[in-house]
């Protein structure tokens, strides 16, 4: 079962790139609004959107990490220390006082569009 964030007018979508350019099971990062976003595409229609910086190191390096799953949820593990995230909540399951930030997805005429607050 997915879990999308809410979208709300406090939300825009922004294109990140071609669905088709992402690789599954690793990440890019692109800068939207400002935002050092990781990508993660888990098939060929659909990617996950977290922030890019670590929540336990500060370092911006999400893109990077392990894309696996915990149970019928799919993870991220930081490439640093390894702590587990659940890429539809963005909490930490290996550490629960860190979580990421996730932001709502769609493919919108094969571009990858990324929900970000205004």
């Amino acid at each position: 079962m997915r879990v999308e964030p809410e979208i709300d007018e406090t939300t825009t979508w922004l294109a990140a790139c071609p669905i088709a350019e992402l690789e599954a099971g690793w990440g890019e990062t692109a800068l939207l609004a400002g935002r050092q976003i990781a990508l993660l595409k888990d098939g060929e229609t659909h990617a996950f959107a977290i922030d890019a910086e670590d929540p336990h190191t500060g370092a911006m390096v999400m893109a990077r990490g392990i894309m696996g799953s915990r149970g019928d949820a799919p993870t991220i593990a930081s490439p640093l220390h390894k702590e587990v995230y659940d890429l539809r909540t963005g909490r930490g399951l290996s550490h629960p006082q860190y979580a990421v930030r996730v932001y709502g997805t769609r493919v919108v005429d094969g571009v990858l569009e990324v929900a970000v607050p205004r």
